[in-house]
């Protein structure tokens, strides 16, 4: 069984991601938490826009 989750390297500026961390901590998540919010609430808006996007599961 494949591990449902996909490992990211991600490049970022060392002051913004400090900032990021901050806001990370107050809504009591790790930065990577944080991040996967960040990112459910795009794609959500995206799709109510667009409509859904069609991904074909590996």
């Amino acid at each position: 069984m494949k591990d449902k989750l996909l490992r990211y390297t991600l490049r970022v500026d060392r002051l913004l991601f400090q900032k990021f961390r901050y806001i990370a901590e107050s809504e009591g998540r790790s930065a990577n938490k944080e991040i996967e919010q960040y990112l459910k609430r795009a794609v959500a808006r995206y799709e109510k826009e667009h409509g859904e996007i069609p991904v074909e599961i590996t």
